[in-house]
């Protein structure tokens, strides 16, 4: 699991890193413009990205993507009602960020009229190139661009009584590069090229009231899902050029289609002494799906192959979720919370896997037919304020799992159904201590316990404990803190051992000692390392005495730094940096372990900026804008994704 949330964390790290554009200055009159009977605020940024690139192209566009050319880089539009009471609207507001062939563009509208209605859009365009190039010798990639648009629409919106509807499509389209082994398990790899084409469209209806000091909230909505992205190659060579595979023709065709028509209701009471939170939901999720593949050629001996694969079926995938949150405020000092949730979701089917050999009339069939998980929670805390200095708070949480599965397997002419079931409960106990022994500093101090019986993966949690403390200083404009988290997990299941632990520091620091000078600084360690056992196949024997180590040491460290000056031109230098040390070992040695290379993956990330702006003009202002990005790996002695990159931009941002 660690090295899973390594794995997500870091790139997600690395493209946080923020651009240097659009510019956050202001222009034009901070109290706009009056027009008739409305007020107007409206900025524009139009200007020039450049960016070269030395290394690694497609690594740089996985992460960053900025190219050459005229931006609409940012704009603000705000029309609001003197008076409160327009003719058809009384708000109006407009954002936009990167039109104009930035990769990540988006658009943003509000239109309201007071008591009678209000409509919010969200559009959003993300290209995402992945080339992939650390694995299947670059044969696996994605290249496509995703669609967002959100509508949203009220009636009667400050009224105890409204109404809203809503809809929503996300789309995927554009190229991709995969790979399928032919003809045996022992057989060559072929790339394929394939046009994706995905699309979810959501319909919803709902509406809300409030009577007698409850809320009621009810929307009903319909989700569909599609996707088609059929491939046909011919005439393809493996990419072992010396063995005798060939493929002479494949077809592919791979539909898939879905609904799932929900509900959603939630009850709503707050009061001085209590509140009550209600939450239901019911999913009736429905798929249909089919897998056709034709193959032709010839196997590794030379020996002529047509092989013929089809997966298909139906299958239901109902969801029912509910909860019961319930807050109790006897005193001022004390607090009494209990969450209890429910949670279901079957998967019920006809879905069966057939494989036809056309060469030798030998086929294989496997049915899935159900798979069952049921879930319930309750958790229970207090906090309790001794006086203004200290308060404590402690809790007991308990959650039951039930796992069930049943699956069918044809043998010939013999069929027969297995059935399994497995439960797990978790019970853990958390405590805590928040210090104010001055009113700029807080201090406090968690630890959390936690026992399963049964967990269902060897990386689950078992028996686990944390720890986290966490001191902060605030006094006017400086605000300092530091943070520290540690989680240590053992499992031992009936195959293998596994250990997990993490410990993360964390330091801030900001301070504005005057209206025209502030920065920000911080620092963060974070350590990952896991150990557990795996067996695998290897020259058609099984290995069970390996392990797999896995070792990461994050550290990252921004700083910030703004200046104005004599109100004419503001400055703005930062930077950040990410660097994976792993385990500290020289990347040219060599190991008898055959996992040794992916026990640690040293890398760096590091990315320096600066932005300038001068003013022109009330209403006009110059900017200038410059960063740079370094991406160097360290955990092979080829890298072929390291590269640097020199981005930038100038533009003028004006109003009127």
């Amino acid at each position: 699991m660690l090295r899973i949330v390594t794995t997500i964390l870091l790139p997600a790290a690395l493209l946080a890193q923020p651009t240097v554009a659009p510019t956050r200055e202001d222009t034009g009159n901070p109290r706009g413009e009056n027009k008739g009977a409305y007020n107007i605020l409206n900025s524009f940024e139009t200007g020039y990205r450049f960016r070269t690139v030395d290394g690694n192209y497609g690594k740089y566009r996985s992460d960053v993507n900025f190219g050459n050319g005229i931006r609409l880089l940012g704009s603000q539009l705000r029309v609001n009602s003197r008076e409160g009471h327009g003719k058809l609207f009384d708000d109006l507001s407009l954002t936009t960020q990167g039109l104009g062939n930035d990769p990540y563009q988006s658009a943003a509208l509000r239109i309201e009229k007071n008591r009678f209605y209000r409509y919010d859009m969200l559009w959003r365009l993300n290209e995402y190139y992945n080339p992939a190039l650390t694995v299947s010798f670059g044969q696996h990639l994605l290249d496509t661009r995703r669609r967002f648009q959100d509508h949203d629409f009220t009636l009667f919106p400050q009224s105890s009584f409204k109404l809203f509807g809503g809809y929503t499509r996300n789309s995927q389209t554009g190229p991709g590069l995969i790979t399928t082994q032919l003809f045996d398990s022992r057989g060559d790899e072929f790339p394929l090229f394939l046009n994706i084409d995905r699309r979810r469209t959501e319909y919803r209806l709902g509406g809300e009231a409030t009577l007698l000091g409850f809320k009621l909230n009810i929307l009903r909505g319909w989700d569909r899902y599609e996707e088609d992205s059929p491939i046909n190659a011919a005439s393809l060579a493996g990419n072992n050029t010396a063995d005798n595979t060939r493929l002479t023709s494949l077809r592919r065709t791979e539909p898939y289609q879905g609904d799932a028509p929900y509900w959603r209701i939630a009850l709503i009471r707050n009061e001085r002494k209590y509140g009550v939170n209600a939450r239901y939901s019911n999913v009736s999720g429905r798929r249909d799906f089919v897998f056709d593949e034709l193959a032709s050629g010839a196997n590794r001996l030379g020996i002529a192959q047509n092989r013929q694969i089809l997966v298909a079926g139906g299958g239901s995938r109902p969801v029912v979720s509910g909860s019961l949150n319930i807050s109790f405020l006897p005193t001022s000092r004390l607090t009494l919370t209990n969450h209890t949730s429910f949670h279901n979701t079957r998967m019920d089917g006809s879905g069966s896997y057939r494989e036809i050999n056309n060469a030798n009339a030998q086929d294989a069939i496997f049915n899935f037919q159900f798979l069952g998980i049921r879930s319930i929670q309750t958790l229970t805390d207090a906090t309790v304020a001794l006086n203004n200095i200290v308060s404590v708070y402690g809790g007991y949480h308990f959650s039951d799992r039930r796992i069930r599965s049943r699956e069918g397997q044809t043998f010939g002419q013999f069929t027969d159904v297995f059935s399994y079931q497995q439960n797990n409960r978790l019970n853990s106990g958390l405590g805590g201590l928040r210090l104010r022994p001055i009113k700029p500093l807080t201090i406090q101090l968690d630890a959390e316990v936690g026992r399963s019986d049964r967990p269902f993966l060897p990386i689950a949690e078992k028996n686990y404990h944390a720890f986290n403390g966490r001191i902060q200083y605030k006094l006017k404009s400086l605000q300092l803190s530091a943070l520290t988290r540690t989680l240590y997990n053992t499992n031992t299941a009936n195959l293998f051992a596994h250990s997990a632990r993490s410990r993360q520091y964390s330091y801030d620091a900001s301070w504005a000692p005057s209206s025209w000078f502030s920065f920000d600084a911080g620092y963060s360690k974070l350590h990952l390392d896991t150990l557990t056992g795996i067996a695998y196949f290897a020259a058609s024997q099984l290995v069970e005495s390996n392990r797999s180590l896995y070792v990461s040491n994050i550290h990252s460290a921004n700083f910030g730094m703004r200046a104005a000056i004599r109100k004419r031109a503001d400055l703005y230098i930062g930077y950040s940096l990410i660097k994976d040390t792993g385990d500290g070992r020289a990347t040219t040695l060599t190991n008898t372990d055959a996992f040794y290379l992916a026990q640690t993956f040293p890398l760096s990330y590091q990315s320096p900026q600066a932005r300038f702006s001068l003013r022109l003009h009330n209403r006009l202002r110059w900017n200038l804008g410059y960063q740079h990005y370094a991406y160097r790996e360290g955990f092979f002695t080829l890298t072929y994704q390291n590269y640097r990159a020199h981005t930038g931009y100038a533009s003028l941002l004006w109003s009127f």
